[in-house]
């Protein structure tokens, strides 16, 4: 499906022709399905183009090229998942305070993925914690716009910044991705193991599915597989590799 079929005009900045002034690529990092040992997603993760950490990219982006670094992205994403034969889903972080008007904004992302052949309904948006959330009710449009288009959504980090429950209460995403810093020695934490099944029970009821990230012990894995997590990502499978897929280490049946 293109824009043209959506009728989707351009918006302003789209049709800006300003540099955005750096180069970057990205890496990848898996996304595991424990129920068959197969790969859920692989998240597309900014990188230098000497494969250098997000850090000294994200320090460029400002107020004035926001928007072109988050097009930027998208359109990066999507051309190298098509290039590395990425059969799983992507997904992709995107700054909310970024799209100004969701269905317009959209526009890059679906000529890309129609360029490269990538299906849509492969795509997933993570909501990023890079900056503030300036108005709910604007992400909350983007989340619906992007359902509406046959995107998944998911909150990164959650329970950490502004990805709380709180935010439930004004709309649901796809999927939420469990804070590493919930995760982490999980197994040996009775507070983390109360906030843990307070969450699962809300994302159940929702039918809203979970990701724990950040895994990087066999312990942590055991865990939160008795726990019903089936979706992971971390260390302990696969580190995030460069302009590729790595391959991961599947946990052992009786791990």
């Amino acid at each position: 499906m293109t824009p043209e079929d959506l009728n989707i005009p351009p918006c302003s900045a789209c049709q800006s022709s300003e540099p955005l002034g750096f180069e970057f690529s990205m890496a990848f990092q898996p996304i595991i399905d424990l129920r068959d040992n197969s790969l859920f997603a692989c998240e597309a993760l900014v990188r230098g183009t000497d494969g250098s950490g997000a850090a000294s990219i994200l320090a460029q982006v400002n107020a004035d090229n926001r928007y072109k670094f988050d097009q930027s992205c998208r359109v990066k994403a999507v051309e190298l998942a098509a290039q590395l034969g990425i059969d799983s889903h992507v997904s992709i972080n995107f700054l909310p305070n970024a799209v100004y008007q969701a269905a317009t904004c959209i526009r890059a992302t679906l000529e890309a993925a129609r360029r490269f052949n990538f299906p849509t309904s492969r795509l997933i948006f993570e909501i990023t914690e890079n900056e503030k959330l300036v108005d709910k009710q604007h992400l909350k449009n983007i989340i619906e716009e992007y359902r509406r288009q046959g995107f998944k959504t998911a909150i990164d980090d959650f329970g950490a910044g502004y990805s709380g429950l709180n935010l439930l209460a004004e709309f649901q995403p796809d999927i939420i991705k469990l804070d590493m810093a919930l995760i982490r020695d999980i197994h040996k934490d009775r507070v983390r193991q109360a906030i843990l099944l307070g969450i699962l029970g809300v994302c159940r009821t929702l039918d809203i599915e979970v990701i724990a990230e950040g895994i990087e012990t066999v312990e942590e894995l055991d865990f939160l597989r008795d726990q019903g997590i089936y979706l992971m990502q971390g260390y302990l499978f696969a580190k995030p590799a460069f302009e590729q897929v790595p391959p991961v280490a599947w946990p052992a049946a009786d791990d």
